[in-house]
């Protein structure tokens, strides 16, 4: 049955390219038949069936979720930004005491 709706929509992109020299209104009609019908066959199948399960399983544990408040998300991803910035001025002083030590001191290039 998935593959019959893999037909269908495949058929509608076709027919969309096939109708080149119709108006867009027929050339989208022919796709979005052939998406809707590859839709519909999809969810009668047994794979479809199985998707929407577990679509409604996400649905339910979704509601589950304790979400933080907004201060915390704020507080969160203050912490997370100065991090980075932490990490980011050290690799930036790291690199500039390489690049001065192998240049300057063992190659003798002078920057």
């Amino acid at each position: 049955m998935v593959f019959l709706a893999v037909i269908a929509v495949f058929a509608g992109i076709v027919g969309y390219y096939f109708l080149s020299g119709k108006p867009t209104l027929v050339r989208m009609g022919a796709l979005a038949v052939g998406v809707v019908v590859g839709a519909v066959l999809f969810f009668f199948s047994p794979s479809g069936g199985e998707f929407m399960a577990f679509a409604r399983e996400s649905v339910r544990e979704v509601r589950k979720v304790v979400w933080p408040e907004r201060k915390d998300s704020l507080r969160m991803t203050a912490i997370v930004f100065g991090f980075v910035l932490l990490m980011a001025v050290f690799l930036w002083g790291t690199d500039k005491l390489f690049d001065f030590v192998l240049y300057n001191l063992i190659l003798g290039w002078k920057n």
